[in-house]
């Protein structure tokens, strides 16, 4: 599945996702999409995406939509994505990015994200894209035995992208991938 993913990576235009700064989407840094959040740089959600593991059977949860980059990387390659935006505008620019591009197994929602999203739990995967000081247990506790989560943990200024493993006896084993930095992630929805 990797050889697949990196082939839909080069061929995702990130200006896709943007409505400024398009010059510099080429460029492997992150840039602004307003309201304080970030478009990450393309290297580092490839990154995240591998480290998934991803198969076309699995429901996968996202924490933090943002433009809706991240999301159309994963959605090729799985069954169903939840991806859950807490402020309001970039939830309604994804969610018309989703339905133009024909994403009709990705299922955007405005909320909380640090609560996850329990009407669709258990989740074969989830990904954060958004820092918390310590892993949530209401992800924990929606991640399906067997699942994997892809989660920044740290503070404003240090973080560790870590891959966080449930086994079938729901013990957790917890692998630092890279050293991060996100934007926070924050307990509230914003509306405009």
């Amino acid at each position: 599945m990797s050889k697949q993913i990196r082939e839909h990576f080069q061929q995702l235009d990130r200006r896709l996702f943007m409505e400024k700064d398009q010059e510099l989407a080429a460029n492997d840094i992150p840039l602004s999409i307003g309201h304080g959040q970030t478009i990450s740089q393309p290297t580092l959600v490839l990154n995240m995406t591998l480290a998934l593991d991803l198969h076309p059977s699995q429901r996968v949860l996202e924490i933090g939509t943002g433009s809706g980059y991240q999301t159309a990387m994963i959605s090729p390659f799985v069954k169903e994505l939840y991806t859950v935006e807490r402020i309001e505008t970039l939830y309604q620019k994804a969610k018309k990015r989703f339905a133009k591009f024909g994403y009709e197994n990705v299922f955007p929602i405005y909320a909380d994200g640090s609560k996850g999203y329990e009407e669709k739990a258990p989740y074969d995967r989830i990904i954060v894209t958004a820092a918390s000081e310590q892993i949530p247990e209401a992800l924990i506790s929606q991640l399906a035995p067997g699942g994997r989560m892809i989660i920044p943990i740290g503070t404003r200024r240090m973080q560790k992208l870590q891959q966080i493993d449930k086994d079938d006896n729901s013990n957790l084993t917890i692998e630092t991938i890279e050293y991060v930095l996100f934007v926070p992630l924050k307990p509230s929805v914003e509306k405009d």
